[in-house]
């Protein structure tokens, strides 16, 4: 095979199988199979699966791990501007030659055949990850659970996060079922951890944990993470730990936090790497104030606040919503939204969590994805009462959501102009061409 950039590399894995998403174990276990088993190969490793917050469930067990001196494997996608943010070796980004290494030898081993670009770049997470020395594995589940390419390995312990609707097209709109699937992570005797949950969801893990034999765990259950006079509070049957706030924003990262603390204990890290861990965590496009970049800059140069977030389903929204609300509450801003989201994601429900917070949006679209058109999510914001324009792009975004923030808070001509909270969100897609632009 010749030589390729690592572009090229990447480029000719996504041409194996052109269905960007193909659930199924088959093609990836034939694959590692002719690597070896990779998988077989790694440091005690935590397998993550859920609908929101597994990302930040992940940042938070990392920084704990790291703030106990461990060297860390981290494999999560998508990413937001460089591939080579989905696979961390021992606590550092891959670097291009290893990671183009790892993605001949998956092609070598595939030999044309089809295989997915998820399959084909988690079989190379895998291989790098044996390759190379680490203390702890995270790994993030792609999609679903049970047939998600990740699932291949013996993890030391399964954490799922909340579990809600998303991806209706490959998991359906079947709660129970949605849940099922998720659950297919859990393996015999194997520890799982679990955030907060519905009833119906609930019951579904606990069933299947109970055939696994494997202990299970629950948020507001077994153990509890909840904000008390600005501090974190973690208690269990072991414990009550009083703690800093989480790094990230917004009231959802206490649960999230909470399930790694759970998950970090159970790996026996110190109390002290974990209060540190919560201090140092760092998670792009989650909730993020943006302070550098050219959007940034029109932002703070017209006295307003900029927020990102890369959630994209009702889910996310409200929890995203109800940190806006805080905000809200505590420096009266109007709330413009700038919105781009994909066509298969439920935009109505993500619009209903804003309805009576956010004062306009503007749609955008994302550049090389199948997004929805503009003009259509102007048609369904202003169906929920809110002010709705479209915008030629992010530039133009930001300029029409300073001008109508401004507009808005001026009802009377000698009015004091309040300049807007702008959040870009709607899709971790959108996130990463604006941190792109930002970089």
């Amino acid at each position: 095979m010749k030589s390729d950039n690592l572009e090229q590399a990447l480029a000719a894995l996504a041409a194996l199988h052109p269905k960007k998403i193909d659930l199924g174990l088959g093609r990836i276990e034939r694959v590692l199979e002719r690597l070896g088993n990779p998988q077989h190969n790694l440091p005690p490793a935590v397998h993550v699966a859920g609908t929101n917050g597994k990302g930040s469930t992940i940042a938070f067990l990392r920084a704990m791990a790291e703030a106990a001196k461990l060297k860390v494997h981290v494999y999560t996608s998508p990413h937001l501007v460089k591939f080579n943010e989905r696979i961390v070796l021992g606590s550092q980004q891959i670097d291009d030659a290893t990671l183009l290494d790892v993605i001949t030898r998956v092609r070598q081993a595939n030999d044309n055949e089809p295989l997915s670009f998820f399959e084909a770049t988690t079989a190379a997470a895998f291989l790098a990850f044996s390759e190379n020395p680490a203390d702890i594995a995270l790994i993030e589940v792609g999609l679903g659970g049970r047939f998600d390419a990740t699932n291949v390995f013996d993890p030391a312990v399964c954490a799922i996060t909340p579990i809600d609707y998303d991806h209706a097209e490959f998991l359906g709109r079947d709660l129970a079922g949605i849940a099922r699937e998720k659950a297919g992570i859990i393996k015999r005797h194997v520890p799982v951890f679990v955030g907060n949950q519905g009833e119906i969801v609930q019951a579904v893990l606990e069933a299947e944990a109970g055939k696994h034999r494997a202990p299970i765990k629950f948020l507001g259950e077994d153990f509890q993470s909840y904000r008390q006079h600005g501090r974190l509070v973690f208690e269990n049957d072991e414990a009550l730990m009083d703690l800093p706030p989480p790094a990230l924003p917004g009231a959802h990262q206490y649960q999230n936090a909470g399930l790694a603390i759970a998950v970090a204990r159970h790996m026996q890290l110190p109390d002290a790497a974990i209060s540190k861990g919560l201090e140092t965590v760092t998670w792009p496009a989650r909730l993020q104030v943006l302070t550098e970049g050219p959007y940034a800059e029109m932002a703070r140069d017209a006295g307003g606040e900029l927020w990102l977030d890369g959630g994209h389903n009702p889910h996310a929204a409200r929890a995203v919503a109800t940190t806006m609300a805080e905000l809200e509450a505590g420096s009266a801003r109007p709330l413009i939204l700038i919105t781009g989201i994909l066509a298969n994601k439920d935009i109505g429900g993500f619009m209903d969590a804003y309805e009576g917070l956010a004062s306009a949006v503007i749609g955008v679209t994302i550049p090389g994805h199948a997004a929805l058109a503009p003009e259509t999510l102007s048609e369904i914001a202003a169906a929920r009462g809110l002010l709705s324009q479209v915008a030629d792009n992010l530039t133009d975004a930001v300029q029409r959501a300073i001008n109508t923030g401004e507009a808005l808070s001026r009802q009377t001509p000698d009015a004091t102009v309040i300049p807007p909270r702008i959040l870009i969100c709607g899709s971790l897609y959108l996130a990463g061409e604006v941190l792109k632009d930002s970089a």
